[in-house]
């Protein structure tokens, strides 16, 4: 029996980036940095880690990413491990370790910053949603297919 699961819960270090490929299907792209904390045994001094984790969306799921969210945002994403390799320019041959999202749930909604649209964002959002309203009907991250 095998597993290939990954279950992380961090903010964006960037906004998403989507494109459609060749054959038309939406792709995101975006970066979670997670923090693990700990006591160092010898000093007793608190340390911290941060990795940043590389994430790739597919098709509606990629689409609510791109629209739903943005740099420093909290988002919970359960996924599996993938390792991409190419030759650069030069011949030498290149590795990328991403987290295919299979689920992602948006974190909370903070009402400091300002809402805006990704196709404008200079202009505020219309109807801004509130902290405890949900996302719109026909859009439930949970159950989007991979």
């Amino acid at each position: 029996m095998n597993v290939n699961k990954v279950t992380i819960l961090g903010n964006l270090t960037r906004d998403p980036e989507t494109k459609s490929i060749s054959s038309g299907q939406t792709v995101s792209s975006f970066s979670v940095a997670t923090n693990r904390f700990w006591n160092d045994k010898s000093s007793g001094e608190k340390k911290k880690k941060t990795e940043y984790h590389n994430i790739i969306a597919w098709g509606r799921l990629a689409e609510i990413v791109q629209q739903y969210l943005s740099k420093g945002g909290l988002v919970y994403v359960e996924g599996r491990l993938q390792t991409r390799n190419w030759e650069d320019d030069q011949g030498n041959k290149k590795y990328r370790t991403e987290i295919v999202a299979e689920r992602i749930q948006l974190g909370p909604r903070n009402d400091n910053n300002e809402n805006t649209t990704k196709e404008n964002p200079k202009s505020k959002k219309k109807n801004a949603p509130k902290e405890d309203d949900s996302l719109p009907e026909d859009i439930n991250v949970e159950e989007i297919p991979f």
